[in-house]
């Protein structure tokens, strides 16, 4: 089969799917923007189309803007795309792409008789998810709620013209509307447990530092790709000052940007983390809180195998692979009892739970387990065992993602939403 894989910053979450395909003989070809400089898997045909980000004056209706954006792409795309047909003979047996960008929108009407499958990794809604969860700092009012469901009008083009859409968790499935949901398929993406998995021997030095970590070291990490709400930094640091002044032999390791990934920008001029640093920071011995910012994937890795304790938190949104990558590692994970944690956590079996905004709970898990690691033994080899068993890569994810590509390789007779 030809099969097209859409994304702006490929290989993405294509990045062991795309070599599979082509190790099995598909001619798997990758549409990706022109600013994408990620190197990408051997065996596969790259494509760009050209990328400059637009630019809206004030004029532009503020709820429609996300839309124009999204729509300003999605023409691009099926311009690269016309091209890839009729100058290059490209007629993909399946088109796979990322709706959040946009790229998909017009593909379907460039490629009619395709399969067209999403990966739908979440649907925003203006209640009973992310929006309104943290009174604090995101009110969930009237304007906020038509701010979400202005945004989704992309998603919900995209997802009408798909045939088929694949969820990484059965809790970001549930995030779809109803009538869409008879067509997603729950597949996670898949961790390498052969290559993140316990080592008794792990050393992790502290990046910018001489500071040396081994495994029985009194460790407490936590991780944002950036620090921010969404993911509970605020908590984290409130719980901290207690937690260092009853444990002082501990050293802190924060990993994360001091960018914006999925929460609202910080008032003023400073960021989230400075903001929250700042709140706890004269209660803080700074001596053993390292900011350590984006680290290379090994010493992320390294982290999680000598950390005595990995906190983990998340608003009702999309579950962070180094959450699964730190159970693979043997981590013992002290996470947020939120849904998308508790489809994998079970409390006091492999990992704890602690209600999200209990700032004083926290405290008081993090410093338990911090003072007794053995009682967490079993949590943390049944934390691993659960991603072996259930979220493995190349044991058991990576072969169904093949194979629900493949069998979606049957060429759909009518186009979606139009009666045959």
């Amino acid at each position: 089969m030809q099969i097209l894989l859409v994304h702006q910053n490929f290989p993405g979450q294509f990045v062991h799917l795309a070599p599979a395909l082509a190790a099995r003989g598909h001619n798997v070809i990758a549409l990706t923007a022109s600013t994408n400089t990620n190197n990408y898997p051997n065996g596969i045909s790259l494509a760009k189309y050209n990328w400059d980000p637009p630019t809206f004056d004030r004029k532009t209706f503020r709820l429609a803007r996300t839309y124009s954006e999204m729509c300003y792409r999605g023409e691009i795309v099926a311009s690269a795309a016309i091209e890839l047909r009729d100058r290059h003979g490209v007629n993909p047996d399946i088109v796979f792409g990322t709706p959040g960008w946009g790229e998909t929108l017009f593909l379907r009407e460039i490629w009619t008789e395709a399969t067209h499958i999403l990966y739908g990794e979440f649907f925003y809604g203006p209640r009973g998810l992310d929006v309104g969860f943290d009174p604090e700092l995101y009110k969930g009012d009237l304007a906020a709620r038509m701010a979400v469901t202005s945004n989704n009008a992309h998603l919900l083009v995209a997802t009408h013209a798909a045939d088929k859409i694949l969820s990484p968790t059965h809790w970001q499935a549930r995030s779809f509307p109803d009538y869409i949901r008879h067509r997603v398929t729950v597949i996670h993406d898949g961790i390498d447990t052969d290559r993140v998995a316990p080592a008794a021997d792990a050393v992790a030095q502290v990046p910018g530092t001489d500071i040396v970590l081994r495994k029985g070291d009194e460790v407490l990490t936590f991780i944002n790709r950036n620090l921010e709400p969404h993911r509970g930094y605020h908590i984290f640091m409130r719980a901290l000052p207690k937690v260092m002044a009853a444990r002082p032999n501990v050293r802190v390791v924060i990993i994360g940007g001091d960018g914006i990934s999925y929460s609202l920008r910080p008032p003023g001029d400073k960021t989230w983390k400075d903001i929250f640093l700042d709140e706890v920071k004269d209660r803080l011995d700074m001596s053993r809180v390292h900011f350590v910012g984006k680290v290379p994937y090994p010493t992320f890795v390294n982290l999680m195998r000598v950390t005595r304790v990995h906190a983990y938190l998340t608003y009702p949104f999309v579950l962070s692979w180094s959450m699964l990558e730190a159970m693979a590692a043997g981590a013992l994970v002290v996470g947020s009892r939120t849904p998308p944690v508790q489809e994998l956590i079970t409390d006091g079996v492999n990992g704890r739970l602690v209600d999200f905004f209990d700032v004083g709970g926290w405290s008081e898990a993090l410093i338990e387990a911090l003072a007794e690691p053995a009682r967490y033994d079993a949590c943390r080899a049944a934390a691993r065992e659960t991603i072996v068993g259930q979220y493995d890569l190349r044991r058991i994810c990576l072969p169904r993602l093949v194979e629900f590509v493949e069998q979606s390789g049957v060429k759909p007779t009518t186009l979606r939403g139009v009666p045959a």
